[in-house]
This record gives C-alpha cells, sequence and structure tokens, in this order.
C-alpha cells in the first residue's frame, strides 16, 4: 500500500536522532529528543484543569506515564521545566517551562515551520491548503483509532 510505505518514510525522517540534531544545530549545543518533546507539550499551554501534570504531557505525547515521568525528570535535570503547586489545587503538581524551556521550544517549533516550508516551497497554495485539511481529518482519525485500541489494552 502506498500509503504505508510512504507513513515508514515520513516516520524515519522524524526520528528522535533526527530532530534532536536538528534543534542541536541551531541552539548550538546537544539537546536530547526528549527535553523538545517535553518543551514542545508544555508549550502547548495549560489543559482544561489548569497547569499541565506528568500525566497530561504523556497524553499529549502519546506515551505512557512512566516514560512521561522520565522525559520530565530530565527536562526539570536540564532546567527546562520547573514543578510548581497548582493554583486551583495545591496537592496536584503542574509542570512549568522555565525561560531556557521556551528558548527550546521555540527553536523547535521555528526549526518545524522552517522545514515544513522548505519541503513545501514549490506546492501551489491550493495543494498546500488540502494537504492540510486531508492530513488533519487523517490525524484526528489515527487519535481516535489509536485511542480505542489503547482502550482495549
Amino acid at each position: 500500500m502506498a500509503i504505508e510505505r510512504a507513513m515508514v518514510r515520513l516516520r524515519r525522517s522524524f526520528t528522535r536522532r533526527a530532530i534532536s540534531r536538528r534543534v542541536e544545530r541551531e541552539q548550538g549545543e546537544p539537546v536530547a529528543a526528549s527535553r523538545a518533546f517535553v518543551a514542545d507539550a508544555l508549550d502547548q499551554g495549560p489543559s482544561e484543569e489548569g497547569g499541565v501534570t506528568v500525566g497530561e504531557v504523556a497524553e499529549r505525547l502519546g506515551i505512557d506515564p512512566s516514560r512521561a515521568s522520565r522525559m520530565v525528570s530530565e527536562a526539570i535535570e536540564a532546567g527546562d521545566v520547573v514543578r510548581v503547586a497548582s493554583q486551583r489545587d495545591g496537592r496536584r503538581s503542574c509542570l512549568e517551562l522555565t525561560p531556557q524551556g521556551r528558548a527550546l521550544a521555540e527553536a523547535a517549533g521555528q526549526h518545524r515551520r522552517h522545514f515544513f516550508v522548505a519541503v513545501m516551497e514549490d506546492w501551489p497554495a491550493e495543494e498546500r491548503k488540502q494537504f492540510a485539511r486531508l492530513l488533519e481529518r487523517f490525524v484526528t482519525s489515527l487519535d481516535r483509532v489509536s485511542a480505542g485500541s489503547r482502550d482495549e489494552e
């Protein structure tokens, strides 16, 4: 199936190592991809309950909570993230980006934007719009199917 082969190629181009190398070039220092992923998850803003917890980072990244906990710990140790008490529930621990973490999230986001502009620079505007619409539809369906398979586990 052509879509399956294209998805495998796409997945390979977005490996942790490739992302890490790209951000490292822009930051001028080694950066673990997991740090960029955590920064990006927190940069999406607070949840409906206010703040972002480790569990919400796991959900946003589509990984299990224990993996998210390790990634968050690495980001805290690197100085990208701090733990704070929830404004709504002092018993709840939330995460916030530090200025360094915000800079990392911005660098990763800027890299993604430049990357996609470069990849699609010769595409007509209408094709870019159509691709964006179809890709959003695909990802929404993927999230729905993935959530169903996680519920069955």
